[in-house]
């Protein structure tokens, strides 16, 4: 599978994106679909320690309003060498509002590269989508 690089990202983040998604595509092939998303988180986390990459499993970053920070937080389910943000989907398909929510979190922490992953699905090469900002 070959992923079209939309824009001119440093090499070390493109490199790193070619991990990211054979992480994915161990995770798919052994795992196969139909499992819950934590389970793929699990998997996939697995595989990013396995390669020697730093990461941290739903990071917290904090809602801001106005300048206010309040109470709630969102919830990144991968961020990974704090370059490429995951979010993982176990989902008959995915949905506009997927790509709105990990678009916004791109915004939220300024990372230029994110991968919407949809596990459920009988070909993980369709379940991939590369957002970059």
């Amino acid at each position: 599978m070959s992923l079209k690089v939309v824009t001119n990202l440093d090499a070390e983040i493109e490199v790193l994106a070619k991990q990211v998604v054979d992480c994915a595509f161990q995770v798919h092939t052994t795992m196969r679909a139909g499992l819950l998303e934590s389970v793929y988180e699990e998997c996939f986390a697995f595989e990013l320690q396995d390669r020697g990459l730093h990461f941290e499993k739903q990071k917290r970053i904090p809602l801001v309003y106005k300048n206010h920070k309040l109470k709630l937080e969102h919830r990144i389910d991968l961020i990974i060498e704090d370059k490429i943000i995951i979010e993982l989907k176990a989902v008959e398909r995915l949905l506009p509002i997927h790509k709105a929510q990990l678009l916004s979190y791109m915004h939220l922490t300024d990372v230029q590269l994110g991968f919407l992953m949809n596990f459920n699905v009988p070909l993980i090469k369709d379940g991939i989508q590369r957002l970059v900002l």
